[in-house]
């Protein structure tokens, strides 16, 4: 089960993969080694399913501005990992981290949570339009195996997305037949951008994402992770210290802006997963692809079709949901959280600047 619950959250990872290696020309080399060290040490860390993803505001930033040279060899992106990295690191060092949060209502928190699960839901849903014959037998399969250990639903997934393309792409067999262990060692990435790139991943890649990490991947982690594993809890401070350490190194090995995130550990979980080993597999995995398989990552990532990609974002999404719903007894609660999750699956960052007025403006009609 930790085996299959490894694989829950490649709704989230492949999409963002595949565009930084597709559109951007990144070395697939740093970006799976980037992901798979510290989910590794963050495995063995924390003992839970903690996820290590893709910051989704840089990715889409990265990807849809890739128009200009200087977005096409990358460099904006590393150098917005180590300013990233340098942010976080120092304000959870400091313990500024924890006391921005104390200002942050839990309401505003599962809002934001509950807002990123419809919106996984709504982008698994389109990935499935993609084929919806696949996309139904992948729903109904994972339905069907949902309680199963002898093959669990992810395996299955799995498996009949590798069979559909293999049966559909006459020349996906014989590519995937020159597939080849190539090893390569790691090229460290130092200060090799200009001030001009360094200018270009400060303002438009890492400053619009710092209200989204805090909102999901710092508060929302806390929330998520000590609700499922209350005999295991993080806490702010820890997390955002996590998050400075992991985007430095992968600055250092040509990655990508990472974080935590909440529906991580949901879509770890929703598969099996229970323990650290979840995510040591996977990084495990990725840190063996990184070193022997890179140039062959863009050709595997087509085995797996975005149909079935789309049914574990949306399953992984709808587990989210049902573990954030408010309580609508409570009235003022509900409206904070359900507010808040509509403007977060239109602006995360918006919707934790929205979720903050709302709780002060509730709050001083009460009094």
């Amino acid at each position: 089960m930790e085996w299959a619950g490894a694989f829950g959250d490649l709704g989230t990872l492949i999409p963002f993969v595949t565009a930084y290696i597709a559109v951007l020309h990144m070395d697939p080399m740093g970006i799976l080694l980037g992901f798979g060290l510290p989910l590794v040490a963050c495995g063995w860390f924390y003992r839970t399913p903690f996820p290590v993803q893709p910051m989704k505001a840089v990715g889409a930033a990265a990807a849809t501005g890739a128009g200009s040279m200087a977005m096409l060899h990358g460099a904006p992106v590393i150098a917005a990992a180590w300013l990233t990295g340098a942010f976080w690191l120092a304000i959870g060092l400091s313990g500024l981290a924890t006391r921005i949060a104390r200002w942050v209502p839990r309401e505003v928190g599962r809002g934001i949570v509950l807002g990123l699960s419809l919106g996984f839901m709504r982008d698994g849903a389109r990935m499935m339009v993609s084929d919806v014959g696949l996309a139904a037998a992948g729903l109904a399969l994972a339905f069907l195996l949902r309680r199963s250990k002898a093959l669990p639903a992810m395996f299955a997934l799995l498996l009949l997305g590798t069979a559909w393309s293999l049966a559909t792409d006459a020349s996906l067999l014989s590519e995937l037949g020159h597939v080849a262990f190539a090893p390569r060692w790691p090229q460290w990435h130092g200060s090799d951008f200009s001030w001009s790139d360094l200018l270009t991943g400060a303002i438009y890649l890492a400053l619009p994402q710092i209200p989204l990490t805090l909102g999901n991947a710092i508060i929302g982690t806390k929330e998520e992770n000590n609700r499922l594993f209350p005999e295991r809890p993080v806490s702010i401070r820890g997390i955002a210290v996590s998050t400075g350490l992991i985007n430095l190194f992968g600055a250092t090995v040509g990655g990508v802006p990472m974080c935590h995130g909440a529906g991580g550990i949901v879509a770890h979980t929703s598969f099996g997963a229970r323990t650290g080993g979840a995510s040591i597999i996977l990084g495990t995995l990725l840190i063996g692809l990184a070193l022997g398989f890179s140039g062959s990552v863009e050709l595997l990532l087509r085995t797996l079709p975005a149909a079935v990609v789309g049914v574990i974002l949306f399953i992984a999404g709808a587990l989210l949901a049902r573990g954030n719903l408010p309580r609508l007894a409570d009235k003022r609660s509900a409206v904070l959280v359900l507010l808040t999750a509509g403007a977060a699956l239109w602006n995360v960052a918006a919707a934790f600047v929205f979720g903050l007025g709302l709780a002060w403006l509730l709050k001083r009609r009460a009094r």
